[in-house]
């Protein structure tokens, strides 16, 4: 079986003639089919619809050789619209509900060329940091099936780690792009607010939610967001910017390259000592590039966890309340004698919403109500301009910011599932871009010595993406991280 790693080895082989598109869809679905028992990464294969639509590009060949991502397979998260196809969110309130439309990045997707295989499994309502709170049942990490594969994109980035795909979409509402792209060892971008349309994304935090690209490497994620990025009618938050020509700028070099270091956030804050050995390894090498190093201080960044689950679940409160029964998705089954509205909306959204979903539904609301308005929500707000005013500072002065992107590597499965304070101090380095809008990019930089993946997280000025993707992959070229892969991919 042909085992072809990157978007380029694919758009190369179908270029060329030397496979077609059927030929790579089959070799994704084989992949998958071989793997996913023991991951499960997906939670619905559209196998059928994929191949209809790979054959229709082979006999159409000549409309389609021009085409950025010809012939690639790719993965919805299971929270971003597919027409015709289940989308859940990962929740038993939406598990019958088919999409009439494509969200905005999956149509440019397929106008690319791009094969959906199907929609990866996920933390519900992308609420969570490790793929557990889902209504399928977890994802398992394929460099060590015991552990989760970070959250809550953890189905997309296990379907690229395990090589089921080159490329799969995440939606990153605090870190659930890039912490399971550290977590599993492959890399993974948020890009600025506003970047990429947002449309046919099913909301969580709608002035935290983005949509990214998951990928093998650097020059994927870049080839990835071309395709991707641009203005939408159908998202009012969708910027005009102009789109960067980021493969171009993929030169390798980060000579005179300004890279800040927040040290009063990475030398502390509960992060393993394996993490900080590969993190300052990967700066050494960067250096060594001819990079600088700037001290800077973030210091309202020691309070971003705090506010980010303030603002978070406070517009989850919001988002969430139109799954009442009525409308749409699941609805409790009536029970006789108490058939009122106010019984049929508890009945339906107790029993519809999992353990987590329903934890910051109830903070949310608490947070929003009369009394408390001022003293909790406003006052996140206020600290987030502090926050990126920090950003915005320490820019004057850097041209990139280096953290960690999680602070541990991946842990158990049920390690945390009981401590949600635990589970959420995992987002310390990642909720920042979130609540600033900033681009920021997870790249692999190293490994445990018992095979579990680290990254090295990038963040940008905003709509600079082509700068934090040029650092990062010159530091994936300087490096052999981006060419391991699991265990289960090892020939036995």
């Amino acid at each position: 079986m042909s085992r072809p790693v990157t978007i380029h080895d694919i758009t190369d082989g179908v270029r060329s003639g030397r496979q077609t598109a059927t030929d790579a869809c089959r070799d994704a679905l084989a992949r998958l089919r071989a793997s996913d028992g023991l991951v499960r990464a997906f939670v619905t294969v559209t196998e059928d619809e994929a191949l209809a639509h790979a054959g229709e590009i082979d006999r159409h060949r000549a409309d389609w050789l021009d085409r950025p991502l010809v012939g690639v397979p790719v993965a919805i998260k299971d929270n971003i619209s597919t027409r015709g196809v289940r989308t859940t969110a990962s929740s038993k309130m939406l598990e019958s509900y088919v999409p009439p439309y494509d969200a905005t990045v999956v149509e440019r997707l397929r106008a690319a060329g791009a094969v959906v295989v199907g929609k990866t499994n996920c933390d519900e309502f992308a609420m969570g940091s490790s793929t557990e709170n889902s209504a399928f049942g977890p994802s398992r990490n394929p460099w060590a099936p015991d552990r989760i594969p970070g959250g809550s994109s953890g189905g997309s980035a296990v379907a690229v780690a395990a090589r089921m795909v080159p490329l799969a979409l995440g939606s990153d509402t605090g870190g659930s792009i890039r912490q399971p792209a550290s977590l599993c060892g492959i890399v993974g971008l948020k890009p600025t607010y506003g970047r990429v349309s947002r449309f046919g994304l099913l909301a969580f935090g709608s002035s935290l939610d983005h949509i990214g690209p998951l990928t093998t490497t650097v020059r994927d994620a870049a080839l990835a967001l071309s395709v991707m990025a641009g203005d939408d009618p159908h998202d009012a938050t969708c910027a005009r910017n102009p789109i960067g020509e980021y493969v171009a700028a993929l030169s390798g070099d980060v000579s005179g390259l300004r890279v800040g270091i927040p040290r009063s956030l990475v030398e502390g804050r509960g992060v393993d000592p394996r993490v900080s050995r590969a993190f300052d390894a990967a700066i050494d090498m960067m250096t060594a590039r001819g990079a600088s190093v700037v001290d800077i201080d973030l210091a309202h960044s020691t309070m971003a966890t705090a506010v980010y689950y303030l603002v978070a679940t406070a517009e989850a409160s919001s988002n969430l309340a139109r799954y009442d029964g009525v409308r749409y998705g699941y609805r409790a089954p009536a029970e006789p004698g108490r058939e009122d509205l106010r019984t049929m909306y508890l009945r339906t959204r107790a029993r519809g919403f999992g353990i987590e979903v329903k934890r910051r539904i109830m903070l949310g609301t608490y947070v929003l109500s009369a009394g408390y308005y001022d003293a909790y929500y406003r006052k996140a707000q206020q600290v987030r301009t502090l926050i990126r005013r920090d950003y915005d500072r320490a820019f004057e002065r850097v041209d990139v910011i280096a953290t960690p992107t999680s602070p541990t590597p991946a842990f158990r499965i049920g390690e945390r599932i009981d401590d949600p304070l635990q589970m959420y101090l995992a987002d310390v380095f990642t909720v920042s871009a979130n609540l600033t809008g900033l681009p920021a990019v997870s790249v692999p930089c190293g490994f445990t010595d018992d095979d579990l993946p680290i990254g090295l997280q990038l963040t940008g000025r905003p709509f600079d993406e082509a700068t934090i993707l040029r650092a990062a992959d010159a530091y994936e070229r300087a490096t052999d991280w981006a060419r391991r892969e699991p265990g289960l991919n090892r020939p036995t």
